[in-house]
Order: C-alpha cells, then sequence, then structure tokens
C-alpha cells in the first residue's frame, strides 16, 4: 500500500505546496469549479482535499456552501483549516479514499482533483465515493491525462524517482474505471491548462 509513502510525503512539502504549485492549482481549480456548476444547497465531498484551496475557490463564491475535505496529509489538512477558519459550514478530517468515515448517500457531490494518479486500487476509490453519493448525487474527477506526450513522459520518471507515485492513465482507461465501478458518464473533456500540462475531467452518476 503506497498511502503511508503518500501521507509522508505531502506532510514534508505541506508547508511549501501552495507556492511551488499554485499556477497549476489555480488553473485546474478553477476549471474543476467552472465545470462542476455546484449548487450552492449541495453537501460537498473533496477527495484528497489538500491544502483546501478548491473550498476557498468555491466558498469565495458560496459562502454557505456545505463542504468536508478529507486527505491524508495532516499537515495538509492544518493549512486548509486554516484557510476556511472563518466558515463553520466546511470541516476537514484525516481519511483514506478506500475507507470514507461517512454514512452510504451522504453527499450530492463528490470531487477530487489531481489525486487519482495516487490511488492504490482505482476501482475500490471509486466504488467508496460511490458509496457515499446520494443516489442522484454526481461524481466529479480530474486528473492527469496520458493521452498526452508530456503527461507520459511525467508517468516515465515519476514512477523510478517518485516513491508515492502509482501511475496516471490514458482518457479511455479513466472512463473504463468508471464503467466498471458502475458510473454512467454524463460529461467529459480533455483539457491543456499550461503548456506543461494536459488534465481530463468527467463528470458521473450511478447507472441505474
Amino acid at each position: 500500500m503506497m498511502e503511508p509513502t503518500v501521507r509522508k510525503q505531502y506532510n514534508r512539502m505541506a508547508t511549501l505546496y501552495d507556492r511551488a504549485w499554485s499556477r497549476y492549482v489555480f488553473k485546474t481549480l478553477s476549471f474543476l469549479k467552472a465545470w462542476a456548476t455546484i449548487a450552492s444547497t449541495s453537501t460537498v465531498l473533496d477527495v484528497a482535499c489538500g491544502t483546501g484551496e478548491f473550498e476557498r475557490l468555491l466558498l469565495l463564491e458560496q459562502p454557505t456552501q456545505r463542504i468536508i475535505g478529507v486527505d491524508l496529509a495532516e499537515k495538509m489538512l492544518g493549512i486548509a483549516q486554516q484557510k476556511c477558519r472563518d466558515y463553520p459550514n466546511v470541516s476537514f478530517q484525516k481519511a483514506s479514499v478506500s475507507a470514507l468515515p461517512f454514512a452510504d448517500h451522504s453527499f450530492d457531490v463528490v470531487v477530487s482533483a489531481s489525486a487519482f494518479h495516487y490511488f492504490d486500487d482505482p476501482i475500490a476509490a471509486l466504488l467508496e465515493m460511490k458509496r457515499v453519493l446520494k443516489p442522484d448525487g454526481e461524481l466529479v474527477i480530474l486528473d492527469w491525462c496520458k493521452d498526452d506526450v508530456l503527461c507520459q513522459l511525467y508517468d516515465f520518471v515519476l514512477k523510478r524517482f517518485d516513491p508515492a507515485y502509482r501511475q496516471c492513465y490514458t482518457q479511455v482507461e479513466f472512463h473504463n474505471f468508471l464503467h466498471v465501478a458502475g458510473f454512467e458518464i454524463l460529461r467529459t473533456a480533455r483539457v491543456r491548462v499550461s503548456l506543461a500540462w494536459e488534465v481530463m475531467i468527467a463528470t458521473a452518476i450511478a447507472a441505474l
């Protein structure tokens, strides 16, 4: 299991994370927010929320949004809690995507950004996210797209030099995971957020 390694790595880089990845984080999370069009009345779960930047961006427009962010790294969560300390409707807790500490059908929307390539078992992760979604709830996942040549290069390098990294996927592989986990894809896209990064995104619901 790679989760202990991921937790250790992100605890170590927590204080530098926002500065080191500021452009990528802002562009991807701004795109995610615009794409997801989350209703202000929705209850949202953010899986692998990191330092709470998605929460901060969403709350700027919808300050009453009910959000729970989960992450493996306590120090990342500490920064997220500081950012959102003025919002009692937002909370953060340590949790794994493989064992979310919530009842079935708890959330209207589940989002996850730039984390799918760290999940030990993508199918198990998707099944767990589906479990906590309400029957008509939406799952929105954004991640690196291995169809892009540069992402193929990153994948090759990171597999050899980053012990926390698992792998990124092509859009076809990503969609197949969603289908196997029992999701129906509503919308999907590939987007270049900078010269260096192409990401893929999908909105899905539990298939009937």
